[in-house]
């Protein structure tokens, strides 16, 4: 059965022509519009040497697929029908009539039962599978089919939802396994193999290549969780549902990747594909297994890749770098103790560059909740150094939320006012919009009503979602009336960037937007 769990994983659309299979010999040969090589000037077959590099390209393939093969498994989950409340709007039912009063309310439903398929590897002789959290999350049974068609029971040994990884274990000894390479030292154009169970066609071997490394930007749309670590793997080698857990081997046959999503706009194999990399997935399957959760060390603060306007804005030469936004709201990040504050770049972590988002996740991945490290940052042309005591990423459950009740009088009487330089409408927060929306009252500023397509904030800001709450940059400025703005901005000119400091009423976290005045 096809897993369902992929579509739960297709960004965006992509088509591609995905593998080329076979390989153009230079010097005498021409390639025929019927796509077989042929001596210039003569016919028949090419020669041997050119057929023996296929040859041997072929067999290593071969070579990898029955090395690896013995070790990958199909992963059946099922999961129990479970009712689904849906709230009755406030009204109470009176002890002991629920079952009476459910017959008439059509919102009382029954979540189906669900089944699904999905792939995994065997990284150890007793048992423990490496996989995709998206595979086994929710699940009631777990049933683990092997290649010589043995079939086990499986349990879940932890699971970690920041990251997809998941590792679940059979009973028994004496298993296959897969050795665990080094995603680090793989490059761009290598040959890969995917190996899994797509579609419900078990143990399908498919071939490409890394297409490239460290994809993140819309891919973190994934993920739920503000701690999320988005750092992919891309390849043309064919994913397709169901291929969800299972391995991605290089040349030599050992992992480099967990393969985990698509690129569709269909659900099916349209030409990228997406794998975790394995010295990430290899320390969270070391936390899953020692402690039965992931101990995750964290600055505390938002950060995102920069954009040429946010280079400008921190007096960098080069785009390179993690943008620091807004931290948990209500209490300070280990990040903001240290010093460090809202529109800084992070450009180096205990000396070593930092180039991307996902590059400075990996590096704060191998330290452990405690451990100091240093943090270089640029600051609107200057250049600061902080230490930072690192604190343990919360649980989902334990992430706060802000329930503060502001019982205030509601003021304002400003109408809405069109910012042509930053192409957005704005309008105070009224008190009990505030108050429906949750908001602090240091979040508290101007909602961004509407956002025009042609102007510099078309795709940064969110209208009906974003507030903005401070001018960071270059006049610093608490933002609550349309009179703040009008100062903050009124003396910039086209190509000035301005920072602004903005809160998102959806997500509930604040960000750093850098805009480039007059786009």
């Amino acid at each position: 059965m096809a897993s369902r769990f992929s579509t739960r994983l297709t960004v965006g659309v992509a088509a591609i022509v995905a593998f080329i299979g076979g390989l153009v010999v230079a010097g005498g040969f021409n390639l025929t519009p019927f796509g077989y090589a042929q001596q210039a000037g003569g016919g028949g077959k090419p020669p041997q040497a050119a057929v023996q590099q296929v040859t041997d390209a072929s067999n290593a393939f071969v070579a990898i697929a029955e090395h690896v093969t013995p070790a990958v498994v199909s992963i059946q989950m099922e999961r129990q029908a479970r009712p689904m409340k849906v709230p009755r709007g406030g009204q109470q039912i009176p002890p002991g009539m629920e079952d009476f009063f459910k017959q008439f309310d059509p919102r009382q439903q029954q979540q189906q039962p669900m089944e699904g398929s999905g792939s995994g590897f065997l990284v150890s002789q007793d048992g423990y599978i490496l996989t995709n959290n998206h595979v086994v999350a929710d699940a009631d049974k777990l049933t683990v089919t092997l290649l010589d068609k043995r079939v086990f029971k499986a349990k879940v040994i932890g699971r970690d939802p920041t990251t997809d990884v998941a590792v679940i274990k059979i009973d028994g000894t004496g298993f296959p396994t897969i050795n665990l390479g080094n995603d680090e030292n793989s490059r761009v154009g290598e040959w890969v193999l995917a190996v899994g169970n797509p579609l419900g066609l078990d143990f399908t071997v498919t071939a490409g290549i890394i297409s490239a490394k460290g994809r993140s930007g819309q891919l973190r749309n994934l993920y739920a969780s503000q701690y999320a670590i988005v750092d992919y793997i891309q390849t043309d080698a064919a994913i397709n549902p169901g291929n969800s857990g299972g391995p991605l081997v290089n040349s030599h046959g050992d992992v480099i990747g967990i393969n985990s999503a698509i690129a569709s706009g269909t659900g099916y194999y349209s030409g990228y594909g997406f794998a975790i990399p394995i010295s990430l997935a290899k320390t969270v399957m070391n936390d899953l297994i020692q402690y039965g959760h992931v101990r995750r060390a964290i600055l505390g603060v938002s950060i995102s890749d920069l954009r040429p306007e946010d280079a400008q804005a921190a007096g960098l030469k080069e785009i390179r770098g993690a943008l620091v936004g807004g931290g948990t709201p209500g209490q300070a990040s280990p990040a903001e103790k240290a010093g460090i504050e809202p529109g800084d770049v992070i450009v180096a972590i205990d000396g070593t560059p930092v180039d991307r988002v996902a590059q400075l996740q990996r590096i704060i991945r191998v330290h452990k909740p405690g451990e100091t490290v240093g943090v270089d940052v640029m600051r609107y042309g200057q250049k600061h150094s902080y230490k930072v005591k690192l604190a343990e990423a919360p649980n989902e459950s334990q992430l706060a939320s802000n329930d503060d009740d502001d019982s205030g009088t509601d003021s304002s009487a400003e109408k809405p006012a069109s910012y042509d330089k930053l192409g957005i409408s704005v309008e105070p927060m009224t008190v009990d919009r505030a108050s429906r929306a949750e908001l602090s009252d240091a979040n508290r500023g101007l909602a961004v009503v509407s956002v025009d397509a042609l102007g510099p904030s078309y795709q940064k800001l969110q209208a009906d979602a974003d507030i903005i709450v401070k001018v960071l940059n270059p006049m610093p400025h608490a933002i609550r009336t349309v009179a703040d703005l009008d100062s903050s901005i009124s003396k910039l000119k086209n190509g000035d960037v301005v920072s602004l400091l903005v809160y998102n009423t959806q997500i509930k976290q604040s960000r750093v937007v850098n805009l480039r005045i007059g786009g």
